[in-house]
């Protein structure tokens, strides 16, 4: 198993419209010179992971990120400024903060690290591909700690384009988050432990159900069943479906937690779910298994299985 031993999150609060944007902290410890180049998204993923590499003593093996857009607001503004200057007399600034590796790239300098360094960019699994990375790399040395996070920000462009496809109906929020975790493959003093991730791509509700089954079979103790589901669903009708036959695999007992109004919809918002789970679990006591289901435009598919570790 992989064990969370911390986890950050910067994360939406409240607000008036259908979208929730991140308030973001003062970001102490970073450089003023070095934060004012920054774009959003990688303030925000330099943000929520430098706290955790600044409490450990030794450098982590490697930084591991999963985005699903990456800096869309400076890829936006370096292609207005192709437009608008005819690709003469660019700014190198926003064509470096967009490629999609700057956050990973960025706190490799910071911390001196010249371990494992990788960026995932799978649309609504970028977060999945990066755990299930760590998870791997756990296994074969499991004392080692890596950096694993989650970043997407809320930028007009990406926003713009989701809007007109549809994604953002009444009563769906749109969001952006960047949530960080320290993990390994050592039980001690963790806040909660990741039994299995498994992804799928497919629009059929039946083979969703049939592909959870399998994999509540495969993973959950005999005799144990899901304490909390934590729910993806967002308000879209079209998705009503995945959820709902989720929900129908779980005990009658199960509580069901809709982590999008936290934080909004956005590609890597299992993240912030993985986040609010292991915060649970570590307040809880007795054996407890959470089980994160996520979709993402309901073509993508992700389930987290977690449980909670002896205090």
């Amino acid at each position: 198993m992989l064990y969370i031993h911390q986890a950050v999150a910067i994360s939406p609060q409240e607000t008036f419209t259908n979208k929730l944007e991140v308030k973001e902290p003062s970001y102490e410890g970073i450089p003023r010179n070095l934060l004012r180049r920054m774009s959003k998204s990688v303030r925000m993923g330099i943000g929520a992971s430098a706290p955790i590499l600044r409490s450990i003593s030794r450098p982590v093996s490697g930084i591991v990120i999963g985005t699903g857009n990456g800096g869309t607001a400076d890829s936006y503004g370096f292609l207005q400024q192709m437009k608008e200057y005819g690709e003469e007399m660019l700014t190198p600034g926003s064509f470096a903060q967009s490629t999609s590796n700057a956050m990973a790239s960025q706190l490799s300098m910071m911390d001196q690290n010249k371990s494992y360094n990788l960026t995932h960019v799978h649309r609504g699994l970028a977060f999945e591909m990066a755990l299930l990375d760590v998870s791997l790399l756990s296994l074969e040395d499991n004392s080692a700690f890596y950096l694993l996070a989650g970043v997407d920000e809320l930028s007009p462009s990406n926003y713009a384009l989701d809007e007109m496809e549809g994604w953002y109906p009444p009563g769906t929020t749109a969001g952006e988050g960047a949530a960080a975790f320290l993990a390994s493959g050592q039980p001690q003093d963790a806040m909660a432990a990741v039994r299995a991730v498994a992804t799928l791509h497919s629009s059929d509700v039946k083979v969703l159900t049939e592909h959870l089954r399998k994999f509540l079979a495969t993973h959950l103790p005999a005799g144990e069943g899901i304490t909390c589901l934590v729910s993806g669903e967002n308000g879209d009708a079209r998705l009503y479906d995945y959820y709902k036959a989720c929900e129908s695999l779980m005990n009658r007992d199960t509580a069901v937690l809709q982590f999008k109004r936290l934080c909004g919809e956005y590609p890597t918002a299992s993240a912030f779910a993985l986040w609010l789970a292991c915060h649970k679990l570590s307040e809880s006591a007795g054996t407890q298994n959470y089980l994160i289901y996520n979709t993402y435009k309901g073509r993508q598919h992700s389930f987290i299985l977690l449980t909670g570790t002896p205090h």
